[in-house]
């Protein structure tokens, strides 16, 4: 059974950082493009940043460029999403998702509806 499992949510002040976590069970990640979301109370699900199966393409939220970080540790069989600089606009649960379908991971990372398999989802909030 494929499963996605997030951690690392948590409080943090404005300025610090994050590392979340996505560990993957029942299927290797460097078969599918693994995507970071999240959802804000009253917003729509955005795409935070997005990793292509073969871990040489990813594409970042403009909002996010130059503070996240996605990375995947195959041995593990985990994606990981740095978030440093975290402002109060980042705030939101934080999901992973996976799918093997053959688009651009700028495609991934703007329609979510195009993944099958999510994570639980982990909170983050940033305020001081």
């Amino acid at each position: 059974q494929l499963q996605l499992v997030e951690s690392g949510g948590g409080l943090v002040q404005p300025g610090g950082s994050l590392r979340l976590s996505c560990a993957a069970s029942g299927f290797t990640l460097d078969s599918y493009v693994i995507g970071w979301f999240r959802q804000a109370p009253g917003k729509e699900r955005e795409g935070v940043s997005c990793l292509s199966s073969s871990g040489e393409a990813t594409h970042y939220a403009d909002s996010v460029k130059g503070r996240f970080t996605i990375s995947r540790d195959n041995a593990e069989n985990m994606v990981y999403l740095q978030m440093n600089s975290l402002k109060p606009e980042d705030t939101g649960v934080y999901y992973c998702a996976a799918d093997d379908l053959p688009f651009t991971v700028q495609a991934m990372c703007v329609i979510p509806h195009l993944y099958d398999y999510w994570g639980q989802g982990t909170q983050v909030t940033v305020s001081s």
